[in-house]
């Protein structure tokens, strides 16, 4: 700061020094001026100069100061007062701009909101035509098109639940209602959903639930099931899909393993990320990269330890580790 303000004082500096060396220059032609009081006013010119400096320079910076030490916030209390009609200026061009961008984002956090209960309100007025649709498909005679017309509902289906709780994600916190909850009956529930798809696929379950109960959000929990069946669904074909569950240090682990084509290892650090599908299998349009990482975000607030392994050619385990009952109070108070 201090190189700062000297550069930005250079034009003073300069001039002043400049009418002392005009000053010494003068009495050095002029021998009739005795030299050693010139001197003597010189010395003490620099030394009151040079006061002047540090005073001007403790005042002129501690506003620039507090605008290079300010948080990166739309909080103009935060600004130190101006003492100067120059800074004055930048103070109020700062409190406009500030203002007009605090409106703005006002204005579009209220469009969003608007966007975001427009698209729920669409998404709620669709089921009930989709709903209407998928008993019309149970009233079919044609088996075969009948098997089509529900895989394609099916997907219809899940694609709407998906954007659905993407939406809702954001404000899950407010959402989350705790209890006892029976994974199985959850389990057999979302099984039921895939039931058509499985047997098109040729897919059946194996399921052995060593323990079952877990301190969850029913809704949300069925929602990562949900996620993670319909994954292994997808990628499987002719197989058992192995769902087991068991007691470990006071935890519940559920692991979910399928048989079929695996995961690539360099695809394995990234199936949780936003958008991500896959280098090896990049042309599969049917992938919106989009389930696993709502499954993964909604696992947090639970605190849900969702973790995946996997072997290409021969399937992936996905792994729910649920929190232990007595970290049920902490879960609630955050």
């Amino acid at each position: 700061m201090i190189r700062m303000f000297l550069r930005e004082r250079l034009s003073w500096i300069l001039l002043f020094i400049s009418f002392l060396a005009f000053l010494l220059f003068f009495a050095y032609l002029d021998t009739s001026l005795p030299l050693e009081p010139i001197l003597y006013f010189v010395f003490l010119s620099l030394i009151f100069f040079s006061i002047f400096l540090a005073v001007r320079y403790n005042k002129e910076t501690t506003f620039y100061k507090s605008l290079m030490d300010r948080a990166d916030d739309l909080d103009p209390s935060t600004l130190v007062h101006s003492d100067s009609p120059f800074e004055q200026i930048i103070e109020d061009s700062l409190t406009g701009q500030t203002e007009t961008l605090r409106k703005a984002a006002s204005k579009n956090r209220t469009e969003l909101e608007q966007e975001k209960d427009d698209l729920l309100s669409w998404i709620h007025e669709v089921k009930t035509p989709l709903t209407t649709m998928h008993l019309m498909i149970g009233r079919m005679d044609n088996e075969t098109m009948k098997a089509a017309l529900t895989y394609e509902w099916l997907r219809i289906h899940l694609l709407l639940d998906q954007k659905l709780h993407q939406k809702r994600i954001s404000f899950i916190d407010s959402d989350l209602y705790l209890e006892k909850t029976d994974v199985e009956e959850i389990l057999y529930g979302e099984i039921k959903t895939l039931q058509s798809w499985c047997i098109q696929k040729g897919i059946g379950f194996e399921i052995n639930l060593g323990k079952s109960l877990v301190v969850s959000d029913a809704k949300w929990l069925a929602f990562i099931l949900r996620q993670v069946l319909s994954n292994a669904v997808k990628y499987s074909k002719d197989s058992d899909i192995v769902i087991n569950s068991s007691g470990k240090d006071g935890k519940t682990v559920l692991t979910i393993q399928d048989f079929g084509r695996g995961i690539d290892p360099k695809d394995l650090p990234r199936i949780f990320e936003k958008g991500f599908t896959s280098t090896v299998h990049h042309h599969d349009s049917a992938s919106t990269g989009m389930g696993l990482y709502l499954a993964k975000k909604a696992a947090g607030p639970l605190h849900i330890s969702l973790s995946v392994n996997s072997v290409p050619g021969r399937g992936t385990t996905f792994q729910l580790v649920f929190p232990q009952e007595n970290a049920f109070t902490t879960i609630r108070s955050m």
